[in-house]
């Protein structure tokens, strides 16, 4: 894989403050500024972080404010990165912070109104809009959906979740590639040829998903899920492929178990999630050294947890990668809420080299080279009079023909060809034969005519 255009640049990180009727007044925003702050003073003592320090600020690319509507979020969060992956560069996008502060919101959406829909269905047709405007280009789509419950992988498509139990299911390992890049085995890919089939293996993951109710959350994802967009694009006539990977993430929320007050699977489930998440933060500070030049920082611990190594190509690699933490600006989440742009900071710190993803694929140059001799001894034989001195075709020679016009015009390929040889008998009868398909005729029948050369092309 070659790439060309690289460029180092930062993770842009954007900040969505919930909705919330009970907004607390020890927190000030400007959105035009990207600024936001927190007054904790001193003599407050329930639940929140008592040291010397009073006043927070952070500043983000961007902030979003409570009564945003979801297509705004769309525009300003991920259009950007959906632009990038339709023109070779790797995307993630990733929603970061507490339990219930609105992370499956913003990435996937709400069941009810279409005016709700998430991250993930407003890129599948963001995706399938941009396609139809390039004709001049042939697509796929593949899609796949990962879960990472309790640091084990599942596959969120896997036709077999509906009839067995979690510890029954094939766990999905996340490997490293001979390229560097992130790899899955026992992972499913299934191609997406419109935004409706896209859109029901969305639908059918989410319903596979795990989840629990929480003090915190009455439908609490118990597990990091990442929907993965993987596309290929060629422009005709040439034999470079344009490959690209779109990560979509919606990670499970930090919780103080303490607070919250939960027990048994739900407790377990919980600390599987802070460990993976402080394996996170673990990541975010070492790649944060690297881009500082703290120390000789080399090594990235990635392989300390399953999400963040499917997560390495997103974070310190080849990857166009934006941050949405959320937060509640409720009084009594407010040391969460901080906890969680102080992390934002740290992966704006985070430095990754983008670059395009272009292949020469051998089969396009194989088929075009055998393309070029094909039209060079057609056009000899031309050139050098080759008429042959025999009959009408036979009935097997149209029926043939008709076979390869049919082919023809079913190639979704933008330089196919139709082999019709260099004898103006056979070119004369596939102009007839393309006259009947254009007159609604069909191919069937009557070809003999215009097979036995009495048909005529017209200029």
């Amino acid at each position: 894989m070659s790439g060309k255009g690289g460029e180092s640049s930062n993770i842009d990180i954007f900040l969505r403050i919930k909705p919330s009727p009970r907004i607390s007044s020890r927190v000030a925003f400007e959105a035009s500024e990207g600024k936001i702050e927190f007054n904790i003073p001193r003599d407050v003592a329930q639940g929140f972080v008592n040291n010397q320090k009073e006043n927070y600020e952070f500043r983000f690319n961007g902030i979003i404010e409570p009564d945003a509507k979801q297509d705004e979020v769309f525009e300003r969060v991920a259009r950007s990165v959906i632009n990038g992956a339709m023109n070779g560069f790797n995307g993630t996008i990733f929603a970061y912070g507490q339990t219930g502060s609105g992370k499956t919101f913003t990435i996937t959406g709400g069941p009810e109104r279409y005016v709700d829909r998430g991250i993930i269905p407003r890129t599948i047709s963001a995706i399938f809009s941009d396609i139809a405007k390039k004709s001049n280009h042939q697509y796929s789509m593949h899609i796949s959906y990962l879960e990472i419950y309790n640091e084990s992988g599942f596959d969120l498509l896997d036709p077999g979740r509906e009839i067995k139990a979690m510890e029954d299911l094939q766990q999905v390992h996340v490997l490293e590639g001979d390229d560097g890049m992130v790899a899955f085995r026992n992972l499913s890919m299934h191609r997406a040829n419109n935004e409706e089939e896209a859109l029901n293996l969305l639908f059918l993951g989410d319903t596979n998903r795990t989840i629990s109710e929480t003090p915190m959350n009455q439908a609490s994802s118990r597990s990091h899920c990442i929907f993965i967009i993987q596309l290929e694009a060629r422009q005709a006539g040439s034999d470079t492929v344009l490959r690209s990977k779109l990560n979509l993430v919606d990670l499970a929320g930090s919780e103080r178990v303490g607070k919250t007050g939960v027990d048994g699977t739900t407790l377990r489930e919980a600390k599987y999630i802070n460990l993976s998440l402080h394996y996170l933060e673990q990541v975010i500070v070492a790649l944060q050294e690297r881009s500082m030049g703290v120390g000789n920082r080399q090594h990235i611990p990635y392989r300390n947890s399953v999400m963040t190594m499917a997560l390495k190509d997103s974070l310190g690699g080849n990857c166009r990668t934006v941050m949405i933490a959320t937060m509640s600006a409720v009084q009594d989440q407010l040391d969460e809420s901080i906890s969680t742009c102080r992390f934002a900071l740290r992966v704006a710190m985070v430095r990754n080299v983008v670059m395009v993803n272009e292949d020469l694929d051998p089969s396009l140059i194989i088929r075009r080279l055998k393309g070029e001799i094909r039209d060079l001894k057609e056009e000899l034989r031309l050139a050098r009079g080759d008429t042959e001195d025999r009959g009408p075709l036979t009935a097997d020679e149209i029926q043939k023909l008709q076979g390869q016009i049919q082919n023809y015009v079913s190639d979704p390929a933008p330089d196919a060809a139709l082999p019709v040889g260099g004898s103006m008998l056979f070119i004369r009868a596939a102009f007839d034969l393309f006259r009947k398909l254009l007159r609604g005729g069909g191919l069937g029948g009557g070809g003999g005519k215009g097979g036995g050369g009495g048909g005529s092309v017209s200029s």
